[in-house]
């Protein structure tokens, strides 16, 4: 089991190299709320609307994209001991791109596609290109992988799965490309994001970060050797047989089967999660527990929500909202709420002691960071969004205005709540600056 005395103290990356991602990240979680404000029913009734991929790539690109790129170059050096190499060249170029190609994407979707997505399609891929590569390397000069570097190492191959469909796609909409079976490919796209690039790192960094932050017991042995690498060959699977499948080159029940099977898979990853929980070693309340527990109960619900998508075509937007609000949502600002106190802690810590000799202010603790009152809040708020926007699936006119009310107000509270922290690491920082 992981504890701060194993951490990587001297890898890691500076302070300024994972916040940025972070304190933007919820201004296009912001954004999304703003656009279903704005177009209120029609982001929610049909799928392939360009209000809905706009908005789904806001949860997806925007937000929970760039929380995870961010979370690996720190997390990279730090639990594996393999920094990203220039990290902060790496970190600025791939923020700076990644932030111009999200927000043109999204205009491109609902306005002036010919102009605004290739402007996406270059500051995606270059990015990506620059994030991955970099991570790449400090994947592969880990010698002895752990079970979180080799989930990581999945979840990057997804990646680089899924922005080459993206970007695939992005062209087949401004350039006659003669794409197969776009709508297909799409579906692809989208599992191989949510499945193998979202799903796998939750799943990495939870071997790591429930039992060391959540104080439980660690997960079972089997799990975390087999887990990721089972599930990412169900996916590459499931993604070959699935076109054949529409094609009718292969029985539709193999790759239902196999969809069924990746279900059963992250289904028990969360069963598996809740549990170690329940016998967690200290039992006060804790929000960011909360925000976790929200996130697995999501992803238990989705393979039954996927079950009942032949009954109503409203059920598969319930899958999305279950995946990207219910679970990817909730985890991922869980992981926040512990991760930047954490951080602001580790950093004046280490400096103080190592580079001051121990001379200095008192270094406030993680609780001071960011109290839990702060992040309560922003979870009631949360919790009231995602019941709202789910029932808004079925009930577009009445709800989806409110849900998207709902949405842009947790996001700033998630964004006051980081920018709060990050004022007091500075403000620590000053005072050890003064004394130094």
């Amino acid at each position: 089991m992981l504890t701060q005395a194993t951490l990587s103290l001297e890898q890691a990356p500076p302070f300024s190299v994972p916040i940025r991602f972070f304190l933007t990240a919820p201004l296009f979680l912001f954004l999304a709320g703003v656009m279903l404000m704005l177009f209120g029913a029609d982001a929610l009734t049909f799928r392939w609307s360009p209000v809905t991929l706009a908005l789904t790539h806001l949860f997806t690109l925007g937000f929970l994209g760039l929380v995870m790129v961010g979370a690996m170059m720190q997390m990279l050096p730090v639990l594996a001991g393999s920094p990203v190499p220039d990290v902060l060249w790496v970190s600025t170029l791939a923020h700076l791109l990644l932030t111009i190609g999200v927000a043109s994407l999204v205009i491109g979707f609902i306005q002036d596609g010919q102009f605004w997505m290739p402007v996406a399609m270059a500051g995606l891929a270059g990015g990506f290109v620059i994030f991955g590569s970099g991570v790449a390397i400090a994947l592969l000069r880990v010698k002895l992988p752990s079970p979180t570097v080799t989930a990581m190492r999945f979840a990057v191959s997804g990646l680089a799965v899924t922005v080459i469909l993206g970007l695939l796609l992005t062209a087949s909409l401004v350039w006659p490309l003669p794409l197969w079976q776009p709508l297909v490919l799409t579906n692809v796209h989208l599992s191989w994001g949510l499945l193998a690039w979202v799903g796998l790192l939750v799943i990495g960094v939870s071997y790591q970060v429930v039992p060391m932050f959540q104080l439980t017991p660690e997960y079972p042995v089997p799990m975390t050797r087999h887990l990721p690498r089972v599930l990412f060959m169900l996916v590459l699977l499931w993604s070959m047989l699935y076109p054949a499948g529409v094609m009718e080159w292969t029985p539709d029940w193999l790759a239902w089967g196999l969809v069924g099977a990746i279900g059963l898979g992250f289904s028990g990853f969360a069963w598996s999660t809740l549990q170690l929980q329940r016998k967690r070693r200290r039992k006060l309340p804790d929000v960011t527990l909360d925000f976790w527990r929200l996130g697995m109960l999501m992803l238990l619900a989705a393979f039954p929500v996927w079950m009942m998508r032949g009954l109503d075509q409203r059920f598969v937007l319930l899958l999305g909202v279950v995946l990207l609000v219910g679970f990817g949502l909730s985890v991922v600002n869980g992981m926040l709420y512990k991760i930047v106190p954490f951080l602001s802690w580790f950093h004046l810590q280490h400096r103080k002691m190592v580079h001051q000799g121990g001379v200095g202010p008192r270094i406030p603790t993680m609780k001071d960071f960011l109290p839990d009152t702060l992040a309560r809040r922003q979870y009631h708020l949360h919790l009231l969004m995602l019941v709202t926007l789910g029932a808004a699936v079925f009930f577009p006119e009445a709800l989806s205005r409110l849900a998207g009310s709902l949405l842009s107000l947790s996001a700033l509270l998630l964004c006051y709540n980081l920018v709060h922290a990050v004022r007091r690491f500075r403000a620590v920082s000053f005072e050890l600056d003064r004394v130094g």
